[in-house]
């Protein structure tokens, strides 16, 4: 038996909540139905997707791999559909993008895929660079529009923001840490851990100032502007880290196991939107961008 589209959407809605009771609220479903799609799905692939414990599922490392691949088949999935609404004229033209660091291999991507799929004679050209410069082009008139983190945008005034993801900052822990065993855990009990510091998107001074607002400093053992380092170096034991949820991957790429967990108390959370000039006249092309963001926005 060939798996179906709603097997897909309830795996996914299960590897992001990690039960299948939040899955199923998630979806204003049963939770039998949910754990029918998922053991049919299991059963028709021939793999464990989810390991069981007390506290819910744990995605395996065959199921983070289908993940991906699910992830990509519901949102081209999308992309036919919206091919079919779209005006019969194709899209030609320009469009220049910017992007920060942060969101460029976790938003952008996703979403400038399914765009150019969708628009294949449209020239994209996009630059990878800080806020503020970014900012400094869009209110000069040198990109079109920026993805970028909107949560410490500077010139508000004069630029026009859409929130198309929101992330909550999590902790991440190597597999077997003493931290793991508990389903959340406060700011204090990392007073003293070593901390592996993220420097891009101003992630680190967002973490400083958030270890400071409840009274503890941060131990620094290592700073980085590398995501997948910061992967690599928790799973394998040299400190823990605080970052958002939007850049959590079970597995690093040596395939060692990194454990995530919330943290107790109001934290701030990371915003991404699509930020454009206002008051600028939008090309058409940059609507179709515009709504294809928005679109990410609806499947998450």
């Amino acid at each position: 038996m060939a798996f179906t589209l709603k097997q897909l959407r309830y795996f996914i809605a299960v590897a992001e909540t990690g039960t299948v009771s939040g899955a199923a609220q998630a979806l204003a479903i049963s939770q039998s139905a949910v754990t029918e799609a998922i053991r049919e799905l299991e059963t028709d692939l021939g793999v464990a997707l989810f390991t069981r414990h007390p506290r819910g599922l744990d995605i395996t490392h065959k199921g983070h791999q289908f993940l991906r691949h699910a992830t990509g088949i519901l949102a081209g999935v999308s992309d036919a559909r919206h091919a079919l609404t779209q005006e019969s004229e194709a899209l030609t033209g320009t469009l220049h993008i910017g992007v920060t660091s942060l969101v460029a291999g976790y938003v952008l991507s996703d979403i400038l895929a399914r765009f150019r799929r969708a628009n294949p004679q449209v020239e994209v050209t996009a630059l990878e660079d800080s806020g503020d410069y970014l900012e400094h082009l869009l209110v000069g008139g040198e990109l079109d529009v920026a993805v970028m983190v909107a949560s410490n945008m500077r010139d508000r005034m004069a630029l026009h923001t859409e929130i198309i993801d929101t992330s909550p900052y999590q902790l991440w822990l190597p597999n077997g840490h003493e931290l793991t065993t508990r389903p959340s855990v406060s700011i204090e009990d990392l007073t003293d851990a070593p901390m592996i510091m993220l420097k891009i998107d101003e992630i680190e001074e967002a973490t400083r100032k958030l270890l400071s607002a409840f009274g503890a400093r941060p131990r620094v053992a290592f700073r980085t502007r590398s995501v997948e380092a910061v992967r690599s170096l928790v799973a394998t034991g040299a400190g823990i880290a605080l970052l958002p949820e939007m850049v959590y991957r079970r597995w690093s790429l040596e395939g060692d196991r990194i454990v995530s967990r919330d943290v107790s108390g109001s934290l701030p959370v990371v915003q991404v939107g699509t930020v454009w000039r206002k008051g600028a006249p939008l090309s058409r092309v940059t609507r179709e961008f515009i709504l294809t963001a928005q679109a990410h926005k609806n499947m998450k």
